[in-house]
């Protein structure tokens, strides 16, 4: 990766941690080494996170590593502590705020896990849009069907092949098929004069 894909990666994988609840401030620069190698600073300031390509000269904390290393960890891959105890990530400055940093990353990883795990619990239910033609009309009555959502891949498949047709439906496309098949046949008699 280049210096820029990984600052951008950062970026873009910032964005989808949750730091609403996250009160104070943090300044953490990244210093890159080997490919891909510079430096850009993490801000967080009370639940706002800003990710920019410079040097960060009023920070709490350094946090070098190789770009693998780093984006693993931002990953949820690698945990930043065991990096930094295997030598993979070196931490200059507050130790302590280099940790917070790496709780925000796990313990937003997790809740992202948790939330995609849980299944819907709504019923799922399709309707078949109504056709406005005297067909329509005379078409055979569908059976109505109601898809549990047990397992979430099972019940998309189930209501993408239901098909239910409420009997207020029903009666609205009967009348629509009949507004058309009477206004073909007052066209049709106007046409013949």
């Amino acid at each position: 990766m280049t210096y820029e894909e990984i600052v951008a990666y950062t970026k873009s994988k910032m964005a989808e941690v949750d730091i609403s609840g996250y009160k104070g401030h943090l300044a953490a620069q990244v210093n890159i080494t080997g490919e891909g190698e510079g430096a850009f600073y993490v801000e967080l300031n009370d639940g706002n996170a800003v990710v920019e390509p410079y040097e960060y000269f009023d920070r709490d904390v350094v946090l070098i590593a190789s770009a693998d290393v780093f984006i693993a960890i931002v990953d949820g891959k690698k945990d930043a502590v065991a990096a930094y105890l295997t030598g993979g990530l070196k931490v200059e400055g507050n130790i302590e705020k280099a940790k917070e940093f790496g709780e925000l990353l796990k313990n937003s990883k997790k809740a992202a896990k948790k939330a995609a795990a849980k299944p819907a619990k709504t019923a799922a239910k399709t309707v078949k849009p109504a056709k406005t033609t005297a067909k329509a009309a005379k078409a055979e009555k569908p059976a109505k069907t109601v898809v549990k959502a047990e397992k979430p891949a099972k019940a998309e498949k189930q209501a993408a092949a239901a098909k239910t047709v409420t009997p207020a439906q029903k009666k609205a496309a009967v009348a629509v098929a009949k507004n058309v098949a009477a206004k073909k046949s007052t066209t049709k008699s106007a046409e013949t004069k």
